[in-house]
């Protein structure tokens, strides 16, 4: 029985390299037609494990530097991975492992992968479960699971990033084992699902769906004195190790064995845990490219995903609407939590561990069911769900509520790159093009009013800085005040003084989240942003232009460039380039900002 890869399939249309299959349901193995395909050293193998758990993904070399050396590579470890990648594609094909900026991309069809058939076994069987069809869902959850061949990769668990690899494809095994019990129960088949989970509930006693399902497979298989043992034993275990009470699901099963009267287990595709997520916004434009990345790499993450861009850029917004997209994909729950406070301060950790611990509790107001953020990471070490942590300011508060692993993914937003965070999936965030732009202002204000006056609409999203937010707070203020005028409103946004104050809505200002960002400047990087914006704005600058507003000679001015990319505020070019060559960009309302600044005086 097992699992499958954390996230769906990809499908290639035709095998690039016809009669090789690969396993990683257990033993790392690639076969041919004619027999066992080697491999090669530990650490080569150790590449084509972590590339095969990210198939037809593009696997960045930091992440595959990490998965072969975790923290200690040599200083040759880029040079050793191409002549690992370069064993890779002797034995399997030049074609299927392709090199692109950044890293390698393993190429794998759907039906040379065991992970990539078991998660279409298990998307099918969920899918008849759901229509009711529960001896076809049971006929396909069960030979997905026959997939299993033991632990995934029992000899390359070395480093962390392996590890979680295993871990995802663990906890997937272990969804699609809960489905199946439960269409097996609603067949009548008690016994066999009792005896079946017997092993894996005590290996896994923190997993409630799983103990649910196991308890009242007990019971109907007539063994109700055993489970009710069970279930004081599990109740006593929750509070001593992590302060928790039974869960719904537990206590739903608690009732019947008290009842004694047995009720139907619920529908596979009904059950969704606890998820508390800001409603997603309808006036959403833009952004295909970078929503459809983002669900990609947080369904085959196995590392924190991370969202970043400068402030009012719509990490918030995109966040949140992947977390809403990926419901299904998260069986215990999807869980939002800002990390600043109304004040755009940092908030602690702890007390974010605290809130996490409420919401899972159910209980807003109170209790203490978690206090400590390690006894947050062990709860999410053993479920599946999605935390977004919104306005992470520093790596070290992100570390401090990360999981150790296991199946949980973590989203993390926030205006810094977060180098601290190591081999993350990065996606960065840059502002809208014009037409994106003038795509959100027409849905928010009417596209009769942005096509009558199509040169005042342009005038009012590069005013905005082509800033989501900002368009937004636009497009809000101007549905309101019909009778005004694009072109007036226009001027409005073109007059320095006064711009930063038409961006705001009741008590929502972007002007108040620009403050947050001056005042959490190291003073060296105000000094550095003030001098900037004493000279007039532009889309881009090179490093001449740098060196000018700064007074600084080269090397100097490159490093305080640096030091506000470091710091989310100055956005750095996209692709590799020399120093001298490359274009930087400070958005207009930053530059705008900062030149109202006392320093700036």
């Amino acid at each position: 029985m097992v699992a499958g890869l954390n996230g769906r399939s990809v499908t290639v249309p035709v095998p690039l390299h016809p009669g090789v299959r690969f396993r990683l349901l257990g033993q790392l193995v690639a076969e041919s037609d004619g027999g066992p395909v080697p491999l090669g050293s530990l650490k080569q193998r150790a590449v084509l494990a972590a590339l095969l758990g990210h198939p037809n993904t593009l696997l960045s070399t930091d992440l595959l530097t990490e998965a072969v050396w975790e923290d200690e590579p040599p200083r040759s470890a880029r040079k050793n991975l191409q002549v690992y990648v370069s064993g890779l594609r002797g034995a399997l094909g030049a074609e299927r492992l392709a090199h692109r900026p950044g890293g390698y991309e393993l190429r794998v069809a759907d039906g040379e992968l065991d992970t990539l058939r078991f998660d279409a076994l298990v998307r099918e069987g969920r899918e008849a479960a759901a229509g009711d069809a529960d001896g076809q869902a049971a006929r396909l959850l069960g030979e997905a699971l026959r997939l299993w061949d033991g632990p995934p990769l029992p000899d390359l668990r070395h480093s962390s990033a392996l590890r979680a690899v295993a871990e995802r494809l663990t906890c997937r095994y272990l969804g699609a084992v809960e489905d199946w019990a439960e269409v097996e129960l609603r067949l009548g088949h008690a016994g066999q699902v009792a005896n079946t989970l017997a092993d894996l509930a005590d290996r896994h006693p923190l997993r409630e769906r799983l103990q649910a399902v196991h308890l009242l497979a007990l019971h109907r298989a007539g063994r109700r004195a055993e489970a009710l043992a069970a279930f004081g034993q599990l109740r006593q275990q929750l509070s001593r190790e992590l302060g928790l009470s039974p869960g719904p699901e537990l206590e739903a099963c608690h009732r019947e064995l008290l009842a004694d009267c047995p009720t139907p287990p619920p529908r596979v595709a009904a059950r969704h845990g606890r998820s508390v997520l800001p409603p997603d916004t309808t006036a959403f434009t833009g952004r295909e490219t970078e929503s459809a990345e983002l669900v990609r790499a947080v369904r085959g993450a196995g590392r924190p995903v991370v969202l970043t861009g400068p402030v009012g850029v719509g990490k918030t917004a995109l966040a949140i609407r992947a977390a809403h997209a990926l419901r299904d994909d998260f069986p215990d729950g999807r869980l939002f939590v800002r990390l600043r406070d109304a004040a755009g301060h940092a908030r602690d950790p702890q007390a974010v561990a605290a809130d996490l611990a409420r919401l899972l509790a159910g209980d807003p107001a109170g209790a203490d069911p978690v206090h400590t953020p390690a006894r947050w990471r062990e709860w999410l070490a053993e479920h599946r769900v999605l935390v977004v942590l919104d306005g992470v300011a520093d790596a070290r508060t992100a570390h401090a509520l990360l999981p150790p692993g296991g199946p949980a993914t973590v989203l993390v937003t926030g205006r810094t790159p977060l180098p601290g965070l190591g081999a993350a999936h990065r996606i960065d965030l840059a502002p809208f093009t014009v037409p994106e732009a003038l795509a959100l202002l027409s849905l928010l204000v009417g596209a009769h009013r942005v096509d009558a006056a199509p040169a005042a609409a342009e005038r009012i999203v590069t005013g905005c800085g082509l800033l989501p937010s900002a368009v937004r707070l636009a497009g809000y203020k101007l549905a309101a005040l019909r009778h005004l005028p694009l072109d007036e409103f226009a001027d409005r946004l073109a007059d320095p003084h006064r711009a930063l104050d038409e961006l705001a809505v009741d008590e929502t200002r972007l002007r108040d989240r620009l403050d947050t960002q001056w005042h959490a400047l190291a003073p060296d990087q105000r000094t550095t942003l003030a001098r900037l914006s004493r000279h007039p704005w532009a889309a881009t600058f090179d490093l001449a232009h740098a060196r000018r507003a700064l007074t600084l000679d080269a090397a100097p001015a490159l490093d305080a460039l640096e030091r506000l990319i470091m710091a989310g505020v100055l956005l750095c070019p996209a692709e590799e380039t020399s120093a001298h060559t490359a274009r930087y960009a400070l958005p207009r309302l930053t530059h705008l900002h900062a030149r109202l600044q006392p320093a700036a005086a």
